[in-house]
C-alpha cells in the first residue's frame, strides 16, 4: 500500500468493498439491480469524466437527484474526482437551488431528466456551474431545457470509460455539504470532512451491529443524512441497499420488504405512524427483520408497542441527532421498556454534557443546552463564520472545538438524555427541518396576503405541523386551502403547512 493512502477516505469503503466482493448486489432500486464491481466501475469512470471536464480537489459537486442509482454512483464519483458533494433533495424549488449552487458556486451538477424544468434555469443563474450532466431520457422539453447549459453531457457519455484522478485529499478535507435550514429562513451548508462521516459510519454501524449480509431499506431521501449514512453503512459493511423514493405507496414498499427479505428497517414517526393505520399489515412476514431504527423525535409508546408487534425479532432503536454531528444519542434496545421517553445515550466515540446560560454544566433532572465533543462534529458552516461561531466553541481541553447544539435536554440519574425543546424557532416536521421565516416569506409573496405568522404545533404523526397564520388585504377571497396550493408551488412538500388559520390581526408584542 503506498504510504500516502494507509489513512482511509471516505470513498475508500466503495473501493474495498469492490475489490472484496466485485459481484455481491451492492443497489436494489426498482428492477435494477447493481453489483459492487459495477457500481466502482461507474463511480470511477465518473470521476474520471469531472475530472477531465475540470472539476478540481475541494470543487462541489451538486447532486440533485432522487434515490436511485445514478444518484449514488454521483455521490462516489465526487470523492474519487477529490471534489466535495452535496446531495440536494429533488423537490427543492428552482430559487432555493439557485440559492443553493450560488452559495457552494458549484462547479458541477449532476441530476435527471425529470427534474430538468427545475435544474436547468436555476443552472442559468449559477454562473460558478461549467458542467451539468444529467441521467434519464432527454426528449422534448428537457432536450430543448439542457442543451443550451453548460458542457452539458448524457449520463451513458459521463460513465462510459474513464479513470478517476490521482488520490489528492486528506481526510481533514470536506467531503460534504449538507445543506440544513436556519433560523434566518437561508439554509446554512454544514461541512463535514472524511473524517467525520468515517468516524460517524463506524460509531452507528458499531452500536446497530451492522453485518455484512445486512440487507437494508432507504425510503429516505439521500439528500437527508439519516438517509445518506444508510447507503453509507451499506457500503462500508460490504451490505446490500434497497432504495425507495419515499413511502407515499406503504403498500408497494413493504411488498417490497418482503420479497428482498430486508433485514434493516430505518423510519420516521411519520412512516411507522402511517404503518400503524393500515389494516393489512397482518399479511406481511417481516420475520427477517433484524432491527429497527427511529430519529428525528421519540417514538410514542403505542408506536414502540406496535413496532415490537410488528417486529417481533427486531432490536428496536430509538436514536437523536442532528446533521452538525450527525448522531448525538442512541437508546440501546434493552432499555426502551424502562425509559421509552428517552432517546438514549452518547454513541461511541463521542461526549455529551448539558449547560445553562451562563455555560455551566448542569445536573440530573435540570434542563440544559446539549454540548457534543468528538470527532463527528462538523467542521461549521460553509461561509458563514458567525453562525459557525455561535455553534463551535472552545471546549474543555485546551485547543478544542466542541458543538453547542442549541437543543433544550435534560439527563437522569443514569445519564440518559431526554430531549426537550429547540432554542431557536425550528420546526421539524417529517424529520426536516423548517425555518417559520422561509415558509412566512412564501405565504406574504401570495398576492392578497397581507401578514403572515409561522409556528409549529404538536402531531402524532409528523412530530411538529406546520401552521400558519394569515391576514388578507381587504377584500380578498383567499381561504386555507389556495394559501397551501400556492405554497406547494413554492415550497418543498414538508414545509407546506398543514394548517393554515386566517386571522383578523397578528398578535403584536
Amino acid at each position: 500500500m503506498n504510504p500516502t493512502d494507509a489513512i482511509p477516505l471516505l470513498h475508500d469503503h466503495l473501493l474495498r468493498a469492490a475489490a472484496r466482493l466485485p459481484d455481491k448486489v451492492a443497489v436494489i432500486c426498482g428492477d435494477e439491480r447493481v453489483s459492487y464491481g459495477e457500481l466502482a466501475r461507474r463511480a470511477r469512470a465518473l470521476a474520471g469524466t469531472l475530472a477531465a471536464r475540470g472539476v478540481r480537489r475541494g470543487d462541489r459537486v451538486v447532486v440533485f437527484g432522487d434515490n436511485t442509482v445514478a444518484t449514488v454512483v454521483s455521490f462516489w464519483a465526487a470523492l474519487a474526482a477529490n471534489a466535495v458533494v452535496s446531495v440536494v433533495n429533488p423537490q427543492t424549488k428552482t430559487d432555493k437551488l439557485t440559492y443553493l449552487l450560488n452559495d457552494c458556486r458549484a462547479r458541477a451538477v449532476i441530476s435527471d431528466a425529470h427534474l430538468a424544468h427545475v435544474f436547468a434555469p436555476a443552472v442559468a443563474r449559477a454562473p460558478h456551474v461549467e458542467l451539468v450532466i444529467v441521467s434519464g431520457e432527454l426528449t422534448g422539453r428537457a432536450r430543448e431545457l439542457v442543451a443550451p447549459l453548460p458542457g452539458a453531457l448524457a449520463w451513458a457519455d459521463a460513465i462510459a470509460a474513464g479513470e478517476p484522478p490521482r488520490r489528492a485529499c486528506l481526510d481533514v478535507d470536506l467531503a460534504a455539504i449538507i445543506y440544513t435550514s436556519g433560523s434566518t429562513g437561508d439554509a446554512k451548508g454544514v461541512m463535514l470532512t472524511h473524517r467525520n462521516m468515517l468516524t460517524a459510519c463506524a460509531s452507528i454501524s458499531t452500536y446497530l451491529e451492522v453485518a455484512e449480509d445486512e440487507i437494508i431499506l432507504c425510503v429516505l431521501p439521500l439528500a437527508f443524512d439519516y438517509g445518506l449514512y444508510q447507503m453509507i453503512m451499506a457500503v462500508a459493511r460490504g451490505a446490500t441497499i434497497v432504495l425507495e423514493r419515499s413511502f407515499v405507496f406503504p403498500a408497494q414498499v413493504l411488498a417490497k420488504v418482503v420479497a428482498e427479505k430486508v433485514t434493516a428497517f430505518p423510519g420516521v414517526p411519520t412512516i411507522f405512524a402511517v404503518m400503524a393505520g393500515m389494516s393489512t399489515l397482518g399479511q406481511y412476514d417481516f420475520s427477517a427483520i433484524r432491527y429497527v431504527t427511529n430519529t428525528a423525535a421519540a417514538l410514542p409508546v403505542k408506536h414502540i408497542t406496535m413496532l415490537r408487534g410488528l417486529f417481533p425479532k427486531a432490536r428496536i432503536y430509538s436514536m437523536y441527532g442532528l446533521t452538525e454531528c450527525k448522531r448525538c444519542t442512541y437508546l440501546p434496545p434493552a432499555d426502551i421498556d424502562r425509559k421509552p421517553e428517552s432517546v438514549g445515550v452518547a454513541i461511541p466515540n463521542t461526549e455529551l454534557w448539558l449547560v445553562d446560560e451562563h455555560d455551566r454544566r448542569v445536573g440530573p433532572g435540570e434542563v440544559g443546552q446539549l454540548v457534543i465533543r468528538g470527532a463527528t462534529v462538523m467542521r461549521g458552516y460553509w461561509e458563514k463564520p458567525e453562525e459557525t461561531a455561535k455553534k463551535l466553541r472552545p471546549g474543555p481541553l485546551p485547543g478544542e472545538l466542541v458543538l453547542y447544539t442549541g437543543d433544550l435536554c435534560r439527563l437522569d440519574d443514569e445519564g440518559y438524555l431526554y430531549f426537550v425543546g429547540r432554542m431557536d424557532d425550528i420546526i421539524k416536521s417529517r424529520g426536516e427541518k423548517v425555518a417559520p421565516k422561509e415558509v412566512e416569506a412564501a405565504i406574504v409573496a401570495i398576492a392578497g396576503v397581507r401578514e403572515c405568522a409561522v409556528i409549529g404545533v404538536p402531531d402524532d404523526v409528523l412530530g411538529q405541523a406546520v401552521k400558519a397564520f394569515v391576514v388578507l388585504e381587504p377584500g380578498t377571497a383567499l381561504d386555507a386551502r389556495a394559501i397551501q396550493q400556492a405554497c406547494a408551488a413554492r415550497l418543498e412538500s414538508f414545509m407546506v403547512p398543514k394548517h393554515v388559520e386566517i386571522v383578523a390581526e397578528l398578535a403584536k408584542g
